[in-house]
């Protein structure tokens, strides 16, 4: 069976899929999404949401579901003997003007998918379960992939194809994709879902050994549920059933009084550290843990995957809508680096777990992820501009400035949605601003004034009365910023500053037309 094309297909409806779906939607395209399970993952897994990801899920319009469903990491409480140690595993920050979720949050993955399957559905998109990709074949304008479900065989036929379908990507090994690393056989360890009576849920228990054994055991907010995790040693067969989890935990503890009972998800873990050698294959991209798999130390997986998305997602948008093909040469570009950087991170912290080593344990800057940039990559030209602060390629902070009305207003509200913004700073600029011209196709433009004068000519005019921006951003004269889709900054401009910007832009947006030009 055959049926009407669509511009993208999404194969794998994780929470890296689902977000990709998400963007996608929310941007006019035409998006189907499948998974070959029956029903969303329902087990903890993944558990670690990043300061930098909690910003991608503000504008994809899931965070207020993230944040009911979890809370902040707990101290860490590490028994020796009868000696139980409080620790600050995750450090804590304060939430300022340009970092609104400062603080890592604790939620169980099958929250997560949930969240992110909601707003999915709120978009008016269905993931399609129990749809298993068998094979695809790519043409010149489009990917026909044969689809194998409950009511037999389909052929959707889509401009472009992604793989999230985990780390035995069935995308990725049909298009040919190598990966490359090292799955640790020895080295292995169960993960399980039980209510645990017998520890105090206000802390995240570890049982540490010097050979490199562990038991741990994380309380999962708004439940009576913890993650359990035990570190096997090298060649041992574990069972799973209750009675010999619990025989092996009290064994290790020590401690009687702790039970395990209704038992829900259970995994045998191997440590996984590979990396795609490419992203793309013509019409065909990975993204995710198809793209890479991490060791789980440092919640850093399911965050990359996030963000693969959100750089996927508006590229192929503006491809669709004409902008130059080569954008979507920049997504491996950009993202693959930042992966395997991730993967060196994670790596560091899951080795030293072995060691006990404090530093290994503790949670700070680099996993927050915030820090993560484009500087030098292929949307970055080698005459870009910079400010006191920021260079082209860095995250946009956020800001808090004054509208028009007299009212706060938040940077990020004004970037969140599926467009551009371009910030003009001082009269100056904002006169550049205003002279900007956009293309009619594809992610549009948001224009905002700040310190630009009542009558300046913006969609948004902002006051910077207390220097908020200027300090964040690093300005002290007029400036002309244009911010991504994705909250990257794509040009700064402080001389000629409507034909730089333009001149960035034009490896972004589809050509504009004469009649679209002052």
């Amino acid at each position: 069976m055959k049926t009407e094309p669509t511009d993208v297909l999404v194969v794998g409806a994780g929470p890296t899929g689902t977000a990709l779906a998400i963007d996608l939607t929310r941007r006019g395209l035409a998006v189907r999404i499948i998974d070959k399970a029956a029903m969303s993952f329902d087990g903890s897994r993944a558990k670690g949401i990043q300061p930098r990801s909690l910003e991608v899920l503000e504008d994809l319009g899931v965070l207020d579901d993230i944040r009911a469903g979890g809370a902040e990491y707990p101290l860490l409480g590490i028994h020796a003997g009868p000696v139980t140690i409080p620790w600050h595993m995750v450090s804590r920050s304060e939430l300022t003007s340009d970092v609104p979720h400062p603080n890592t949050w604790l939620i169980p993955q099958f929250r997560t998918d949930a969240a992110l399957r909601a707003g999915l559905q709120r978009l008016g998109v269905t993931v399609e379960s129990k749809r298993e990709l068998v094979g695809f074949e790519q043409h010149r304008d489009a990917v026909v992939a044969t689809v194998a479900g409950g009511d037999g065989a389909e052929e959707i036929g889509a401009r472009y194809l992604v793989g999230a379908d985990g780390g035995a990507s069935t995308v990725r090994k049909t298009a040919g994709i190598g990966f490359e690393g090292a799955t640790d056989e020895a080295d292995r360890m169960i993960i399980v879902d039980a209510v645990v009576d017998g520890l105090s849920r206000n802390r995240w228990h570890v049982w540490p050994r010097p050979d490199g054994r562990f038991v741990g055991a994380c309380p999962l907010p708004h439940s009576d549920v913890f993650q359990v995790m035990i570190r096997l040693q090298p060649g041992e067969e574990p069972a799973l059933d209750e009675d010999s989890l619990n025989a092996r935990i009290r064994k290790h503890t020590g401690d009687k009084r702790i039970r395990l009972s209704r038992i829900g998800w259970t995994s045998v873990f191997r440590p996984n550290i590979r990396l795609a050698d490419r992203y793309r294959a013509g019409r065909v991209f990975i993204a995710g843990d198809a793209a890479h798999v991490h060791p789980p130390a440092g919640a850093q997986g399911l965050n990359t995957g996030l963000q693969d998305a959100y750089n996927l997602g508006w590229k192929l948008g503006q491809v669709l809508a004409g902008a130059p093909d080569s954008l979507l040469d920049t997504y491996e570009a950009e993202r693959q680096p930042i992966a395997a950087g991730v993967l060196g991170l994670s790596t560091k912290k899951y080795e030293g777990l072995a060691k006990l080593e404090p530093s290994s344990i503790k949670r700070g800057d680099d996993e927050r992820q915030l820090g993560l940039r484009y500087r030098g990559g292929p949307l970055v030209t080698a005459d870009a501009e910079q400010t006191g602060t920021l260079r082209v390629g860095d995250r946009a902070p956020d800001a808090k400035l004054l509208n028009a009305a007299g009212g706060a207003q938040r940077l990020f509200d004004l970037f969140s949605g599926p467009h551009f913004t371009a910030i003009g700073y001082r009269r100056a600029a904002v006169k550049e601003l205003a002279a900007l011209t956009w293309p009619s196709s594809g992610a549009g433009l948001k224009k905002v004034a700040i310190n630009g004068g009542e009558q300046a000519d913006a969609d948004v005019l902002l006051a910077d009365i207390t220097d908020s921006f200027a300090r964040i951003y690093g300005v002290a004269d007029s400036a002309l910023l244009l911010i991504r889709p994705d909250g990257y900054i794509g040009s700064i401009a402080t001389t000629d500053m409507a034909r730089v910007t333009m001149a960035h832009a034009g490896a972004m947006i589809p050509a504009v037309s004469d009649s679209q030009r002052c």
